[in-house]
């Protein structure tokens, strides 16, 4: 197997998808940098206790009230910038009058960004910036991989393939993550609700924890990343025969309904423990995390599992073993 690289732009790109490619990167890594400088000025917030010494707590939510504006400043470029492509997406779906994956998306972000928002300015709260940030760099870099192995593609067959199996997938993940979020982003409110009646100070919390799992980071990624892998295994085995094209696209495919239903009976895993107060925002965000590299890393091993095999047949054994 010769050595292959999705990150070698190929020397016939055209002009604009070298340009389109130059932008990608661009927005994924300031996503990173955000996050990564986001989640460093949240640190204050996840050492605060209610059972600390009265000055260290005033001292401490001084700092804390601090940090949340500069993580607000942070955040704001990389909603504009970052997250553009996401906005772009969602109003020209909703413009032909259909729900692809970024409608989801953008409802999440929008979601977590608008509560964080008021907190910072009312002075008192918990704020999620760092649960923005960390899904937009995650989003992103799913969506970097799938640009540079699309981009990275000959013109045989395999390829075709893939990318007809990639728009039929799409289709069946932007409806499960669109209805996913409806679902989430009602279920947050009603509980809120609940919340505030029969314990006024913790409805925030709990709805806010409710409404960063309502963001499908795991989902967005879950078919981008299973075709990614399935290209870059075309290019990197160029000998692949029909049938293995075949049974490469039907494992791809087992990948994609993993990392798309796994995310989904994960959240709704985590849902009731959270509607029952017992899982702080922090916690979901970090839930959120584990999800997206679970996805991430399924998708890596059906790459490693295709470049381990010497022979079809091999692969025809572990795809039937699948």
């Amino acid at each position: 197997m010769r050595a292959f690289s999705i990150f070698s732009t190929p020397p016939s790109l055209s002009g604009d998808d070298r340009q389109q490619r130059r932008h990608m990167l661009a927005r994924m890594g300031l996503g990173w940098l955000a996050m990564m400088q986001v989640m460093m000025f949240a640190f204050p917030g996840y050492l605060r206790s209610e059972s600390m010494a009265p000055d260290n707590l005033q001292t401490l939510d001084q700092a804390i009230y601090m940090m949340n504006w500069v993580s607000l400043v942070i955040t704001v470029p990389a909603m504009l910038y970052c997250a553009w492509p996401v906005w772009g997406g969602a109003l020209r779906s909703l413009a032909r009058g259909r729900i692809n994956m970024d409608v989801p998306v953008a409802l999440s972000i929008v979601a977590a960004f608008i509560p964080s928002v008021y907190t910072t300015w009312a002075g008192s709260g918990e704020v999620y910036f760092d649960s923005v940030t960390m899904f937009l760099a995650f989003l992103l870099t799913a969506r970097y991989l799938e640009l540079c192995a699309r981009q990275s593609i000959g013109g045989g067959g395999a390829h075709h393939i893939i990318e007809r199996f990639r728009h039929a997938m799409s289709g069946r993940a932007d409806r499960v993550a669109f209805w996913f979020v409806v679902v989430q982003l009602a279920l947050a409110f009603v509980v809120g609700g609940i919340w505030a009646v029969h314990a006024p100070q913790h409805a925030l919390g709990v709805m806010v924890a409710l409404l960063v799992m309502s963001c499908p980071c795991a989902m967005a990624m879950a078919v981008p990343t299973a075709v990614a892998a399935a290209h870059a295994t075309v290019s990197a085995s160029p000998a692949m025969n029909e049938n293995d094209v075949a049974l490469l696209t039907k494992a791809t495919g087992r990948v994609a309904r993993q990392n798309l239903y796994g995310s989904v009976a994960w959240h709704l895993l985590m849902t009731p423990l959270a509607a029952a107060g017992l899982v702080a925002p922090w916690v979901a965000a970090l839930t959120m995390l584990i999800s997206s590299l679970a996805v991430a890393g399924n998708s890596w091993r059906l790459f490693r599992r295709q470049a381990r095999q010497v022979s079809g047949a091999e692969w025809r054994g572990v795809a039937v073993q699948g």
